[in-house]
């Protein structure tokens, strides 16, 4: 009985991936129409296309960093001192083509290499999945959202089409996202320049052309040259006002109600938002509109405050004065390498000790957690690191 119980399994789970995989062929057809429909050429549709299988990215659905990472460790990876350091050798490395995309999109050259920072570590991490497989992959076998997936898929093809990325180089991440400064294909089609004059826009293997869409793409959200993106605040004691990035008001009403500069100066002339990303405990800012400019690029206010703390680091102001209200910060990508280390020297398989907390530091933290009585959650914070310094 259980040999024909296993026989049994086998047989469907054959057939379940088999329907799967004709179901997504018949997709793909109709998916291959439409590209067609939309003017791309055959020859482009065929190479593009032609053996193509679903690969993982329905998986990463709804796991975002952003909307899932509390925000305190969220910032503590994205603005630390390796990346404020690194971003400013790129503003000289870049200094050229920067101000050239400052001149033309009124962009300035600290906010679009913050944005190079946090969508890509400076060009070191594009994303390893193709482009095309994983839209086909959305478009067919996401819960949700799926007509957007075959809109992005149909400008993906487009791009091939039209030569400015090469098939070999379109790589990126699980929703599609590619080059320096992750732009969805939609938005390639519309936004993306050829900063550098070669008669591409190729932002997978030029940094310039990355740098000038990137501007461009802030410029066409709505940056306003010379606004700041806004400034931490100090709530006075017991705020219960408004807040909320859509709540802009003159900056006169904040002051009437009690909000300082953090280093106590005046807010000045205006309207902003008030930004509580943590509660009315936590960091406060008062944000205008070219915080929203940075906001459109990804829909996070998590995202947008990193890119925006970033830019002003790399600029030598201070970070966020207040302290995050948590008893158990998070870590720098230095101090989560530190972390993986000491728990593959507690012999933990973890791979390597990259600064990326994926599924095997999770499980090897969440274990260590229980062993040393600490809230098993799979967290990298510093009471997890404190603890495995004291073994």
């Amino acid at each position: 009985m259980k040999a024909q119980h296993f026989l049994a399994t086998a047989v469907a789970l054959f057939l379940g991936t088999d329907s799967a995989l004709a179901d997504f062929s018949s997709c793909l057809s109709g998916l291959r129409n439409a590209a067609a429909a939309g003017g791309v050429s055959a020859q482009t549709i065929a190479s593009a296309t032609n053996g193509l299988e679903p690969n993982d990215a329905v998986s990463f659905m709804g796991k975002q960093p952003e909307f899932t990472t509390p925000v305190w460790d969220y910032m503590a990876a994205l603005v630390d001192e390796e990346r404020v350091e690194q971003g400013r050798a790129m503003l000289q490395k870049y200094a050229g083509p920067l101000q050239s995309a400052q001149s033309r999109y009124g962009v300035d050259p600290a906010t679009v290499v913050a944005v190079w920072g946090v969508e890509s570590d400076f060009g070191k991490n594009f994303g390893k999945r193709p482009v095309v497989q994983s839209l086909a992959t959305l478009a067919c076998e996401a819960p949700r959202r799926n007509d957007y997936w075959r809109r992005e898929f149909v400008s993906a093809l487009k791009i091939l089409d039209g030569g400015d990325i090469v098939a070999e180089e379109f790589m990126g991440s699980w929703a599609g996202a590619f080059g320096h400064t992750q732009f969805m294909p939609s938005t390639f089609m519309t936004t993306a320049v050829d900063l550098d004059g070669d008669g591409r826009r190729n932002i997978a293997s030029s940094a310039a052309d990355s740098l000038g869409s990137t501007a461009n793409f802030l410029r066409k959200g709505g940056w306003r040259p010379g606004m700041p993106w806004g400034f931490e605040v100090r709530l006075p004691s017991g705020y219960s006002g408004p807040s909320g990035r859509g709540k802009r008001l003159p900056l006169s009403h904040w002051a009437a109600h009690g909000l300082t500069r953090i280093d106590g100066g005046d807010l000045g002339e205006g309207s902003a938002a008030l930004l509580l990303p943590a509660g009315r405990e936590g960091p406060a800012f008062l944000v205008t509109r070219n915080f929203d400019a940075v906001y459109g690029y990804n829909a996070a206010e998590s995202y947008a405050l990193a890119i925006c703390v970033l830019s002003d680091r790399l600029r030598g102001k201070a970070g966020i004065q207040t302290s995050w209200p948590t008893d158990d910060p998070g870590l720098s990508r230095e101090e989560r390498r530190e972390l993986q280390a000491l728990l593959a020297r507690n012999g933990y398989d973890i791979g390597d000790s990259d600064g990326v907390i994926g599924t095997k530091t999770k499980e090897a933290i969440a274990d260590f957690q229980t062993r040393v009585g600490l809230p098993r959650n799979g967290r990298a914070s510093l009471k997890v690191l404190n603890a495995l310094k004291g073994r």
